[in-house]
């Protein structure tokens, strides 16, 4: 399996699942091609993907920009210059923990204010924990076109 990390995400993943990058590995384990990204664009098959640094506390992670669709989780901060790569985006996924402050995830009210400040059409919240509330209760207290998100949701682009 191809599997796209920078660098800070490769010595993670080597030392959190060192038995898979063993020499000598047992039946079942995963076969991964490691592929070496950091912030530049780079192809996916015939897809283009912008990686977008932001903040998770104060340690650097990648979001992803796919064509018109954003992908941002665990994150509480985004730059400006990162911010005008999302720009244009139709939909936009992206973090929002609970409704209090948290040290390295977005809450649900800065979500929602990225996703306004940048005229995403489409926002979905992901990455939420059992703090923020029942699905159907938050979504109905949310903007149009910002909901929740939920497992095995499809979306059509």
């Amino acid at each position: 399996m191809h599997v796209y990390a920078n660098l800070i995400t490769q010595d993670a993943l080597k030392r959190d699942f060192y038995y898979a990058f063993a020499e000598k590995k047992y039946p079942g384990l995963p076969n991964m091609d490691i592929i070496t990204i950091d912030t530049e664009p780079f192809l996916v098959g015939d897809i283009l993907v912008e990686p977008i640094s932001v903040k998770h506390l104060k340690m650097p992670v990648l979001g992803f920009r796919f064509g018109k669709f954003t992908y941002i989780t665990d994150a509480n901060a985004i730059d400006d210059i990162e911010k005008e790569k999302i720009k244009g985006s139709e939909v936009l996924v992206l973090n929002a923990l609970r409704h209090e402050k948290h040290i390295s995830h977005f809450t649900l009210k800065e979500a929602v204010a990225i996703a306004d400040e940048l005229q995403i059409p489409q926002a979905y919240f992901t990455h939420i924990s059992h703090q923020l509330g029942k699905h159907a209760d938050v979504n109905a207290t949310l903007p149009p076109a910002r909901q929740l998100a939920f497992d095995k949701q499809i979306l059509h682009f």
